[in-house]
Order: C-alpha cells, then sequence, then structure tokens
C-alpha cells in the first residue's frame, strides 16, 4: 500500500507530493546530492531497489509527481497569485505559471553498511603540517626542588 507523503523544495518552499510505500527510511532533503549516493527520477522505481540511494527532483518540472498538492492553500507565494471573483470569494486564476524554480533537490534515504547506519558526510583525514622531530614543548627548567633535596628550597613560596 502507498501513501502520498510531501517535501519543501530547499530552494523555493515549493511543496511536492510523492507516493510511498509504508515504511519509509528518509535521511534527508537537500540543494546537494550526497556524496557516494545515487539518485533517480521520480517516475522510475526506487522503492526497496538495490543500488537507489534516493530521488532527484527538478522543482515544477520533475514527472511522478504532484507539485503544489494543496492547489494554492498556502497562498500566492507558490502555484500562482489567486484573484477574487468580485463577489467576496476567492478563486484561482485560470493562467497559472507552473509552481517551483527549476532548480534541483534530493531526497536522499538511509543506507547501510554491515548493519550500520552510513554517515553522509565525507570522513576527514588526519593531515600533518610541517612535521617536526623536535618536541613540541618548551625546554626551561624542570621545576622547583623538593623537601630534601640538596638545595636549601623547602619548595614553598617563604
Amino acid at each position: 500500500m502507498s501513501y502520498p507523503v510531501t517535501y519543501y523544495c530547499p530552494h523555493c518552499g515549493t511543496l511536492v507530493e510523492l507516493e510511498r510505500d509504508g515504511y519509509l527510511a528518509d535521511k534527508a532533503v537537500t540543494p546537494y546530492p550526497l556524496e557516494g549516493w545515487t539518485y533517480v527520477a521520480p517516475a522510475e522505481p526506487f522503492e526497496d531497489r538495490d543500488g537507489v540511494d534516493g530521488v532527484r527532483f527538478v522543482c515544477g518540472e520533475s514527472d511522478g509527481v504532484v507539485w503544489d498538492p494543496h492547489d494554492g492553500v498556502r497562498g500566492p507565494d507558490v502555484g500562482g497569485a489567486v484573484a477574487s471573483d468580485g463577489e467576496g470569494g476567492d478563486e484561482r486564476e485560470s493562467e497559472v505559471d507552473d509552481p517551483g524554480c527549476g532548480e534541483p533537490f534530493y531526497l536522499s534515504f538511509v543506507r547501510y553498511d554491515e548493519g550500520r547506519e552510513i554517515d553522509p558526510r565525507a570522513e576527514s583525514e588526519l593531515v600533518e603540517i610541517d612535521p617536526d622531530p623536535r618536541p613540541s614543548g618548551p625546554r626551561g627548567p624542570s621545576g622547583p626542588g623538593g623537601v630534601g633535596d640538596d638545595g636549601d628550597s623547602d619548595g614553598g613560596f617563604w
């Protein structure tokens, strides 16, 4: 059984509705693809398909989804302006521009490797800048002598 699930474009806030299976393993919606993830268009099969890690949308243009599924309920910011019919009621203009900004965005699914969730951030590599064989600490006296040393100090300030 599938259910309509909505996502917002991270660029302009346009709402998109996508039919999804009952189990969702969504990681994030981002304006950029995650490194190492493989994306398909929303019209292609993606649920439980090997090698597919997410869906690539083009805001307002991708097929297989419903753009602005609430038909302007959010107001004139998405899906065109709302015009009055002159009798106190509102009706949508007949010639409404397509919703969306045309920018790509990405729905990424959770990925696992050997039962552990993969972190989409690239692992940082430890970098040593100008490795120096000299000791990193300051050179100097080892400190005041203790009680019973050969010196006359008892180790205190007085």
